[in-house]
Parts: C-alpha cells; sequence; structure tokens
C-alpha cells in the first residue's frame, strides 16, 4: 500500500465480493458537475512509480456506483500506463453501466482508450468516431480481468481471459517511447476496487 501514490484519490485495503482488494475512492466534491464545465478524462488514480515502457499490465477490476452518483456516472474504472512525472499517460479504461444499455451508441462505448492530458475521450470521438472505443461484455459489482498488452506504439485489451483483443490501439499518441508509471484510475461516481495487479516489463 505505502508503494503508492494517490492523486486525488484515497485508497485501502478491502475485502470485496469475497476477495482482499485495493478500494480505491475519489470525494465527492471532485466529481465533475456537467452544469459547469464539459466532461472529460482527468488523473484521478493510485499509481506506482516504476519504469514501465514495454510488456503486460494486468489487473481484475470491479466498480460500485457511489451513493448519490451523477446521473452520468457510468462505473468508470481502468489501468493508466506510462505516467510520466510531468503528468503524462495512456489509458485504457472501462464503463460497465454501457455495456447494457439498449442505445446501440452508447453500447459501443463500453471500453475507451485515451491519452492524458491531449487526446482525451471527446477529441477522439470527434476526429475518429468509433476507432479508440467499443462494445464488451461487462457490468457492475463483479470483477472483470483486464490485460493490456503494450509495445511501442501499440496496445491491445484483452477481457476475462478471452484469447482475441477486445480493443486494440495501434497509434498510441504520446508515441512508442514515452515510459513511467502504471496506474489505477477511477472517475466520477465510482467506487474502485483492484486486485492481483501484474506488472511484466520486457525491456
Amino acid at each position: 500500500m505505502e508503494d503508492y501514490r494517490l492523486r486525488g484519490v484515497t485508497a485501502a485495503q478491502a475485502t470485496y465480493l469475497g476477495s482482499e482488494a485495493l478500494e480505491v475512492r475519489m470525494s465527492p466534491a471532485d466529481w465533475q458537475d456537467p452544469a459547469r464545465e464539459a466532461l472529460s478524462d482527468r488523473d484521478f488514480m493510485a499509481w506506482l512509480p516504476v519504469d514501465f515502457h514495454d510488456g503486460t499490465i494486468e489487473a481484475e477490476v470491479a466498480s460500485v456506483l457511489a451513493p448519490g452518483a451523477p446521473d452520468y456516472a457510468r462505473g468508470f474504472i481502468g489501468l493508466a500506463f506510462r505516467i510520466t512525472p510531468d503528468g503524462r499517460f495512456e489509458s485504457i479504461y472501462l464503463r460497465p453501466v454501457n455495456s447494457l444499455v439498449d442505445d446501440p451508441v452508447r453500447r459501443n462505448r463500453s471500453v475507451q482508450y485515451v491519452a492524458y492530458p491531449d487526446f482525451r475521450f471527446d477529441r477522439l470521438r470527434e476526429e475518429a468516431p468509433g476507432r479508440y472505443e467499443t462494445h464488451a461484455d461487462l457490468a457492475l459489482e463483479r470483477w472483470i480481468a483486464m490485460r493490456i498488452l503494450v509495445k511501442g506504439a501499440r496496445a491491445e485489451l484483452y477481457l476475462d481471459g478471452a484469447p482475441e483483443p477486445t480493443l486494440v490501439v495501434p497509434d498510441l499518441k504520446h508515441g512508442a517511447d514515452l515510459r513511467g508509471g502504471v496506474g489505477l484510475w477511477l472517475e466520477s461516481g465510482t467506487i474502485a476496487y483492484f486486485r492481483n495487479l501484474r506488472i511484466d516489463t520486457r525491456d
């Protein structure tokens, strides 16, 4: 626990669904207010200052809507990687609520890639609709196995042990050379749980 650095969150050991996990929370005071600002990806996370460049990041994640969560809450939870001292990073995250709705547009926004701070979901969605997000069979309040394979400017996300990737990002926006930490990421209205984090570096 003492190895994690915290950006706007609290983190504590907890038991969730019968397993030991790290619980990460954001204060409701930090939830975004769409009446005052455009919703956007931010850098709230617990992160490890490891030297990660190429390799594999694995974790099982589960999200719960916090009491009083805003209407736009989707159970946002994910993994950030190559986090630099100046605050840049790549990230792939999940919106489990979107996976279960009838609206096909929202369903296809269940999984999201972003590169903080310049390539957030709204910019990527405008410039390349559908390229950096996709559907996956997700749900709140269950463990979801995430495995991200990173090599150069390419990242692949595998979910729940599937042999084929759910999302392929062939052009990571920070390029092939960025390196840095690995983070446990969340957004507004989420209580996030993480277990069995494994980081395998290959360079």
